[in-house]
């Protein structure tokens, strides 16, 4: 199994293992006779010849390094068709033991998710869709293109749809538009942190704003999470909590300042202009001023590039300073808080 981030490809190929340099994909794997092979894209070809079964999988659209994957050994496929009428490959590790429901009970969902992303953000950027259950507890989930990879862990707690729509808004924010420069991986993960919060807004699990106020009372203003910047972690910290959930929450006191007409409307002209390209911090501000009319330097300079708690302002978004003691907790955020366990 390959499946990595921020690097894996040269791993198993010869390449520039960087997101600037996307390629579109053909991946061909002979395997003795009984054994699978899935990766990325659309099935073309499952032939057996002398030596094994060969397996071929194809993906047309520009796909960064990172996100190409294999998985070769023993695995299920279950096929069907996604609302919007493309393939959906779903597959699952013969071996998932207690997992295997709960992990089909929220794999299988994947295709009415990305048709409830594409009515928020955009048509779904690919040609396929899918997810994979893989036999290695690896600790994590990746948003391998058109097909995210899970561990068999992240379902033993029952199913855990929170971490499929993280994985899923990947497929645009992520692998459609990619980030620039790793410094700029808020553009992947407070994204889609901020689709998990979407989702507990539509399913009447607690609104955004009561998830926003939530995490941003879980934090108090001497720890050490805030001293983390979204917008510059560094290496050592670029999958930090901080880029997720202050991330999740930046999103969330743009879309307070500037309502949620140009909001979702910023969104979607992101994902449209930038579509399997790459993209920085800055032109996602540049395009939220432009499309809101507002200033909003205020606004991402001290959510993503200041230490400390941002304090309660017009220009921040923020509402109030809710202590932690009078702030319900949303019914989403125990199972938003388990996704981003195994969350990339």
């Amino acid at each position: 199994m390959a499946a990595g981030e921020p690097e894996i490809a040269a791993w198993w190929f010869p390449s520039n293992d960087h997101p600037t340099d996307k390629a579109t994909f053909d991946i061909s794997v002979l395997v003795p006779n009984g054994t699978e092979v899935i990766s990325n894209g659309v099935l073309t070809r499952q032939q057996r010849e002398p030596l094994g079964t060969r397996w071929a999988w194809r993906t047309t659209k520009p796909t960064a390094t990172y996100l190409a994957f294999l998985a070769i050994g023993q695995y299920e496929l279950v096929q069907s068709t996604a609302p919007n009428g493309q393939p959906v490959v779903n597959v699952y590790a013969d071996n998932l033991g207690d997992s295997a429901g709960s992990a089909r009970a929220s794999v299988e969902r994947t295709g009415e998710i990305n048709e409830w992303l594409g009515e928020k953000i955009g048509p779904y950027p690919f040609e396929a869709q899918g997810g994979v259950v893989l036999s290695a507890n690896l600790g994590f989930a990746l948003e391998t293109q058109t097909r995210p990879v899970y561990s068999p862990g992240s379902f033993r707690g029952g199913a855990n749809m929170y971490l499929i729509v993280h994985e899923l808004a990947h497929q645009w924010f992520g692998d459609s538009v990619s980030v620039a420069k790793w410094r700029n991986i808020w553009l992947n993960e407070g994204f889609a942190s901020y689709a998990e919060w979407l989702w507990s807004e539509d399913k009447g699990e607690g609104t955004a704003q009561e998830v926003f106020d939530y995490t941003y009372a879980s934090y108090p203003p001497d720890n050490p999470f805030w001293q983390v910047l979204p917008g510059d972690p560094g290496a050592a910290t670029l999958f930090h909590d901080s880029v997720y959930d202050r991330g999740a929450m930046t999103l969330h006191a743009l879309r307070t300042v500037v309502g949620d007409e140009a909001f979702f409307r910023i969104l979607r002209t992101w994902t449209t202009d930038k579509k399997y390209a790459n993209a920085s911090i800055a032109e996602f501000t540049a395009l939220s001023e432009r499309t809101s009319g507002k200033e909003l330097d205020t606004l991402f300079q001290t959510w993503l590039f200041t230490k400390g708690r941002p304090q309660a302002s017009a220009a921040t978004g923020v509402k109030s300073s809710p202590s932690r003691l009078n702030v319900k907790q949303p019914k989403s955020i125990a199972k938003i808080k388990r996704a981003h366990e195994t969350a990339h």
